[in-house]
């Protein structure tokens, strides 16, 4: 009975004042039986919607999906009819930085060095919760200095704080002077080495592999070209050779993670898929061979078209300038060509959005650009940031998808979202772990 209260509890805090969270030993779970009703459900599949559906939950599993005249409800449970609603996996988003602050905030330009220890990982708790809401229940965070996502994903996994489940890289890796390092700065101000993931040559890449992964890193993130955020390089340039590449993913691979590749240029694209990266990230200048390599390889695509819009916005505005103005308006535009190339050869595609070059919370509006820039179907677009984001982060056995036996992440949202792909914008439920931490506007928590 205390243990059901401290769950009760921190479910109550974790809604009404996210902050006031007590220490856990590990994260809230689900307790006691619960039906979820909708006007349709969709598993996250692919699979055509069911209409009048209903997802039993107990504790923190998912025990039958179906048609309320097809499964069984067990007596005694808890109903929740949410309506004219859609019941759908929570959201999985493959390319985030939680931590610091954001491309519009007015401090980010100097953060890195006015900023005093701490800032970031504390911001990186409200973006953490921000995006739990949006209804993104699983995240992969793709670097952050000083091990600062490990120590997120460890607060939130202990339940200190709320948040979404993550895969975390901590340093990302690249070369002296490329789009992985800090630029801009006066010499021996942001001087690095493998252990900040400054690594020049296959012995330091290898070095770097092994000590992110040594302090927590469960994936390896790379920048395999220049970018449009950083100073001094071109966005489609080749930074890493192909043995720097291929020592990286051989490392990465004998420590059982996958590596992550920021590449925006064609010729980096295919450099990396070569070398057996799992994901390309943003992949703006994608041409038709490197789609077809990418098919071939199974390597998935995750565009983050949110990113693309947030710096053409941000170029268009004069927040950005010079050099990183025409970098971001020649890669937005370039996005909006690679999805072509994308649905051509068949290359799978994961949901992520570079969520901190835009807002925290507005996750959902890439599925929106998946549909609008990118061509998907809606429904294409909802399995990009479902099952297909399970897959790559290597959590297809236990999220993703509406199934019997898996972990009860499930969220909803208002109509039918493969009529109007903006719904998905509009998250008004969310549960993870069979814990509700979102239930429309000004209603209390459900507790299972």
């Amino acid at each position: 009975m205390f243990a059901r209260s401290v769950r009760i509890a921190l479910a109550l805090a974790v809604t009404a004042a996210p902050f006031a969270a007590p220490l856990a030993a590990q994260e809230a779970k689900g307790a006691g039986t619960v039906v979820l009703k909708a006007a349709r459900v969709i598993d996250g599949t692919g699979a055509a919607p069911i209409a009048n559906g209903v997802v039993v939950v107990t504790d923190d599993k998912i025990v039958a999906v179906g048609t309320e005249a097809s499964v069984r409800i067990p007596a005694g449970a808890r109903r929740v009819d949410l309506g004219d609603a859609t019941l759908l996996p929570g959201f999985i988003d493959a390319h985030v930085h939680l931590i610091g602050r954001e491309l519009n905030d007015p401090e980010a330009g100097e953060s890195a060095a006015r900023d005093y220890p701490g800032m970031g990982i504390i911001l990186g708790t409200v973006n953490a919760r921000k995006t739990l809401m949006a209804g993104f229940t699983a995240v992969r965070n793709v670097g952050a200095g000083e091990f600062m996502d490990v120590s997120l994903h460890k607060a939130v996994d202990a339940g200190v704080i709320p948040g979404p489940r993550m895969r975390v890289a901590a340093h990302s890796i690249g070369i002296t002077g490329g789009h992985c390092d800090e630029n801009g700065y006066r010499p021996g101000l942001f001087d690095g080495d493998f252990k900040t993931g400054i690594a020049d040559g296959p012995d330091q890449v290898r070095a770097a592999v092994r000590y992110q992964s040594k302090y927590g890193a469960d994936v390896i993130k790379t920048c395999a070209t220049g970018g449009v955020l950083s100073e001094g390089d071109a966005v489609g340039v080749p930074q890493y050779t192909y043995e720097e590449l291929k020592a990286m993913v051989d490392e990465a691979t004998k420590l059982e993670r996958k590596v992550a590749a920021h590449a925006h240029g064609a010729e980096g694209i295919k450099i990396a898929t070569r070398a057996g990266v799992a994901s390309i990230e943003h992949g703006s200048f994608l041409d038709e061979e490197g789609a077809r390599m990418m098919a071939e390889h199974k390597t998935y695509l995750v565009q983050t078209l949110s990113a693309g819009e947030a710096v053409e916005k941000a170029a268009k505005s004069g927040v950005l300038k010079g050099l990183r103005a025409q970098k971001a308006l020649d890669a937005a535009q370039a996005m909006r060509m690679a999805g072509q190339y994308a649905r051509k050869y068949n290359v799978p595609m994961a949901l992520g959005t570079d969520a901190g070059v835009g807002d925290h919370g507005t996750n959902g509006h890439e599925f929106t650009l998946l549909v609008q820039w990118g061509g998907l179907t809606p429904m294409q677009a909802i399995t990009a940031g479902t099952l297909n984001g399970a897959k790559l982060l290597g959590w297809d056995h236990e999220i993703g998808s509406l199934a019997t036996g898996k972990l009860a992440d499930i969220v909803a949202v208002p109509g039918d979202p493969t009529k109007d792909i903006t719904a998905m914008e509009r998250v008004s439920f969310v549960m993870k772990n069979g814990v509700v931490y979102k239930e429309g506007a000004g209603k209390s928590p459900i507790q299972p």
